[in-house]
Parts: C-alpha cells; sequence; structure tokens
C-alpha cells in the first residue's frame, strides 16, 4: 500500500525526521488560509501516488496567498499519469544548498534490504542512475542487524553524503521497520543554506501482510480512480482495469501474469487481471463475473484455474453457482487443469450453460476466448 507524500511526512515527523511546515487541502479558498499561515509564499504540490509530478506540472510555487489559491485551483483536478488529483499540499520554501537522495527498499531476490543513496538526489535521480551508476551507492542491509549509526556512516561514506546525514540514515530505517513498510524513500533530502538537513519529500509503501498492524492507514485511503477497480475493491477482490476485450480470471499471481501473455500472443488483449488466489467460491466468483461482466470493453470472458490445493472440481461448482447469481452476457471460456480436473470439467458439461466453453489446454482455451473476442 502506498502513501500519500503528506503521510509519509508525518511518519518522518514521527520519528524525528525534519520536514518543512506544510498543510494539505482539497479547497483553492483553504489553500490561501494555510499560504497565510506559512509566511505566504508556499510550494503547492499534487498529493497522487506516483511520480513525475513536478514535470507534469504537478508542483508549482505560490509567491503569495493569492497566488496559492490560484495555484491549488489549477492543480485539483489534474491528471496526472492516470491518478486524478483531489488534495494538494502547500509547504513552506526553503533555500536549498545540496540535494541527496536516500532510501531503504526490499530486495526479494537477495532475501534482504537494500540501502540506495546518492549525492546527486532530485527530479533528476533516474537518469542519474542510468547514465552514471557509480553515482549511487547501493549497500546491502542484514534485516537482524539493521541500521546502526556505524553501518549508516558507512551509507553515507559510500554515496559521499555529509556526516549531518547519518542521524537521518538511522532515522529512516526505524521508519521501516516500526511502520511494517516495503519500501521508505526521501527525494530530495537537502541540506538549506542554513546548514539544516530537510526531507522535501517522501514515499513510503506499506506491507499489505501487516496491514492488520497499521489501522490508521484505512481502506479510504485506497486511491482508485476506475471505477471497475473500486468497485472491485469493494468486493476485496484483487483486480487491475487493463485496455482490452478479453476479461481474465485466474488463480495465482504468477498464473494470471501467464494468462495475460498467452491472450495477448494469439493477438487479443487483457481486460484485466483478476486474481482470485487459493479459493474459489461462488461468491468469489460470481463477485469476479460481475466486475468484468460490467466492463462494456469485455467481449469474452476467460477463467483458467490450476488446481492445487482448491480443487478444480469445487472451482467447478463454484462457477455453476455463480451462473445462477449473475446473467452470464458474454461466452465463458474455462479452462481447468490439475487437481480434480477431470472431476471439474463434468460439473460443467452438466450445467450445460450455452455461453459456457472448455478447452484442456491453456493456449487452446486462449485462443479460442481471443477468437470469440474479436469475432463481436
Amino acid at each position: 500500500m502506498d502513501l500519500y507524500e503528506h503521510q509519509a511526512r508525518e511518519l518522518f515527523e514521527e520519528h524525528g525526521i525534519v520536514a518543512p511546515r506544510a498543510a494539505v487541502t482539497d479547497s483553492p479558498k483553504e489553500a490561501r488560509g494555510i499560504a497565510r499561515t506559512l509566511g505566504g509564499q508556499v510550494v503547492v504540490k499534487a498529493q497522487v501516488k506516483t511520480g513525475g509530478r513536478g514535470k507534469a506540472g504537478g508542483v508549482k510555487f505560490a509567491a503569495d496567498p493569492a497566488a496559492a489559491e490560484l495555484t491549488a485551483r489549477q492543480i485539483l483536478g489534474m491528471d496526472i499519469k492516470g491518478h486524478t488529483v483531489r488534495k494538494v499540499m502547500l509547504a513552506e520554501p526553503v533555500e536549498i544548498e545540496s540535494e541527496y537522495y536516500v532510501s531503504y527498499v526490499l530486495d526479494r531476490a537477495a532475501g534482504t534490504f537494500l540501502a540506495i543513496a546518492s549525492a546527486e538526489g532530485g527530479m533528476e535521480i533516474e537518469e542519474v542512475a542510468t547514465a552514471r551508476p557509480e553515482a549511487v551507492a547501493r549497500i546491502p542491509v542484514d534485516p537482524a542487524e539493521g541500521v546502526t549509526s556505524a553501518k549508516a556512516a558507512e551509507i553515507a561514506e559510500a554515496a559521499a553524503l555529509p556526516p549531518q546525514t547519518v542521524d537521518v540514515l538511522v532515522r529512516l530505517w526505524d521508519v521501516l521497520v516500526r511502520e511494517d513498510a516495503l519500501l521508505v524513500e526521501v527525494n530530495p533530502l537537502v541540506r538549506t543554506k542554513q546548514g539544516h538537513i530537510l526531507a522535501l519529500d517522501g514515499k513510503v509503501t506499506l506491507d499489505d501482510n501487516a496491514r492488520f498492524r497499521q489501522a490508521r492507514w484505512g481502506a479510504d485511503e485506497v486511491e482508485h480512480d476506475d471505477r471497475l477497480e473500486a468497485a472491485a475493491a469493494a468486493k476485496g477482490l484483487n483486480y487491475v482495469k487493463l485496455d482490452g476485450e478479453v476479461g481474465i480470471i485466474g488463480n495465482g499471481a504468477g498464473l494470471v501474469m501467464s494468462t495475460l501473455d498467452v491472450v495477448a500472443g494469439c493477438g487479443a488483449r487483457p481486460a484485466n487481471f483478476l486474481d482470485i488466489g487459493g479459493g474459489a467460491s461462488a461468491q468469489i466468483m460470481a463477485d469476479g463475473l460481475s466486475v468484468i461482466l460490467s466492463d462494456p470493453a469485455v467481449k469474452s470472458v476467460f477463467v483458467n484455474v490450476f488446481g492445487g490445493i482448491t480443487a478444480c472440481d469445487a472451482v467447478a461448482e463454484g462457477i455453476v453457482q455463480a451462473l445462477d447469481a449473475v446473467q452470464l452476457t458474454k461466452p465463458l471460456v474455462v479452462r481447468l487443469d490439475g487437481n480434480n480436473a477431470a472431476r471439474g470439467r463434468t460439473v460443467l458439461d452438466e450445467r450445460a450453460h450455452p455461453l459456457v466453453q472448455q478447452a484442456t489446454t491453456m493456449d487452446g482455451a486462449a485462443a479460442r476466448a481471443a477468437q470469440l473476442a474479436t469475432a463481436n
């Protein structure tokens, strides 16, 4: 779960990482009052869960409260990489002497965390990392040992950061551990002309598996600009809308990703990613079909299931019961393989729904779903 910048700053400040004064609003009129409170001049920043806000026009300087109101009005409602700006943060400007980049991220392949830091932070950090990788230090961090002052000093030295950043590196690690984060990032971390070290921007990604320990970030904090994604989220479905015509349902993220590729290889475009996980109850199947069928772009639906802990006959029973709860208006192609696959196919044959077809291979099912989608 990604946090908004203002939420990340809130966590930073709770752990002693200093940031400029700021406040959040969804009202241009209120933005004028906030600017007045902050001294007149402010930086107005779009609050969206994506990068590149500055280049997209979502970060602007306002010279006075009237300009802050006008700028907030311009930014609110903007579309930035598919994210609608619903709130802006107004922050006190600072005189910057140097900009740095610091972050900790989970390195799944190595089974550890990675500290990434550079003395050249700011908007162009991606270009720096590509053009001059030696300018970006990457230091493994043992989760059991964490980031002590000595480890932080090692990271700072490797990245050519000033000694004043050591304390920030220690505190940023505390944010990651105590808040159950998978990523914490400050870009830029700056040294002001007065010699202060401040976090001007922040990004935090929390571990969804630890959501029960982070109750303050409720479901209402999740951003869904797409109505279908919002509807799926309300039903607890792992759904992502895509620009295609073949609806996809599968059990397991890896299988679903492979299904998307196979459908694309057959000359059609997947309409969505929908992983029903290990369970395929009638309710889950009905909810999934309901969301997919409500997408007007969908011309056919492909259900691709490999039976493991949840057997294929149980999945088939779920599909049959779902067909009684949801009016099927598009052709449905089902491929069942694995545990009790033969019994599952029999269950669907006995139901004999006129819009349900079966295939024994993933390639064959994908080809049929693609053919049905492109023929309509």
